[in-house]
């Protein structure tokens, strides 16, 4: 049993390869002008359109204060622009800037393009069997919690 590769020991590999991926990743796109954290950002308004800071942020996942920090940064690059809410006007409206459209598509590129180097090592029977096992492990896993 001792030379068997144990759940815990591949699960720890898959955590740190994740992380080393992410980093990598984020990385290369934001030495091409935008992190992978502002390119969610963007992503989600593009797919959703305007959003207050709040549904921005749960859309997200994180937290408001983090993610108004965020947006603010964007606002000061022009990538985003923030309007009062007609209905609240202490809340803001965050829309993607026509800027903040081609920072994205950019972004993008950028990140599909570090993927594509990285998976293209595979061949193609070996990425249909990653995704197949990424697909169990997903469908394994725990709902999150809210």
């Amino acid at each position: 049993m001792s030379g068997q590769t144990k759940p815990v020991e591949v699960g720890l590999r898959y955590l740190a390869l994740g992380h080393r991926l992410r980093k990598v990743v984020d990385e290369r796109m934001t030495a091409g002008g935008l992190s992978l954290a502002r390119t969610k950002i963007l992503q989600v308004l593009d797919r959703s359109g305007p959003l207050s800071q709040s549904s921005l942020a749960e859309e997200l996942g994180h937290a408001p204060r983090s993610v108004t920090q965020s947006v603010e940064a964007l606002e000061r690059e022009g990538l985003v622009v923030r309007t009062p809410a007609p209905q609240d006007r202490r809340s803001k409206i965050v829309s993607l800037a026509p800027k903040g459209a081609e920072a994205l598509a950019a972004g993008e590129a950028a990140g599909e393009a570090v993927l594509r180097e990285i998976f293209g090592a595979l061949g193609g029977e070996d990425l249909a069997v990653l995704a197949g096992l990424l697909d169990e492990v997903a469908e394994s896993l725990p709902a999150p919690v809210p």
